[in-house]
């Protein structure tokens, strides 16, 4: 199934903060969007808020801001969205284009999911309880996403741990996947 972007269906969602990202680019011809990655970041790694995921997504990290982010800052690294704890919403590639989240990667034997998957980020750790209003912000973004890509499933929304496993954790063991699926179900339109 080819999918193609259409004028009713812009890549960018409303009600979510753009914020363009360098680091992504074109999908591959034909390709089917029909995954949905979630993953988890904290820059500093367990620190919590601040400029800095925004910064790394945007090529604009300043490696002499900490230690850590000398190893990172010039890694072209993005996501589609970030949600932060409070739920505020950033997207930062067109969810027709491929954004640089899944690194080395497979799924059911295909590999490469940077090119036919969405990935979102919340702003977290393996092992920091995300909170309600995450909870309720992805739900909602996923059901949207899930509206205008059709192939992604329930089934298809997977961890990051799952399409990179041994190499990547998150979401981690705090992500209540079964919270996540309830919210889903629960704002699922009736007339669809």
């Amino acid at each position: 199934m080819v999918q193609q972007p259409d004028q009713a269906h812009s890549g960018w969602l409303d009600g979510v903060r753009p914020l363009p990202s360098p680091h992504c680019g074109a999908r591959p011809p034909g390709v089917c969007i029909d995954l949905l990655v979630i993953h988890n970041i904290s820059l500093p790694p367990g620190e919590l808020g601040g400029p800095w995921v925004e910064q790394l997504f945007c090529g604009q990290l300043d490696p002499a801001a900490h230690p850590y982010f000398a190893t990172i800052a010039h890694n072209p690294v993005s996501a589609h969205l970030f949600i932060r704890r409070d739920g505020e919403t950033i997207q930062f590639v067109d969810l027709w284009q491929r954004a640089w989240h899944a690194g080395r990667s497979s799924w059911q034997g295909q590999p490469e999911c940077n090119d036919y998957s969405i990935g979102i980020e919340l702003e977290g750790t393996d092992h920091t309880p995300f909170s309600d209003a995450q909870y309720t912000r992805l739900a909602l973004v996923t059901r949207e996403i899930m509206r205008r890509f059709p192939a992604i499933t329930a089934e298809r929304i997977v961890g990051h741990s799952d399409v990179a496993p041994g190499r990547k954790t998150d979401p981690g063991p705090a992500f209540d996947w079964k919270r996540y699926r309830c919210l889903l179900a629960a704002q699922a339109p009736s007339d669809a």
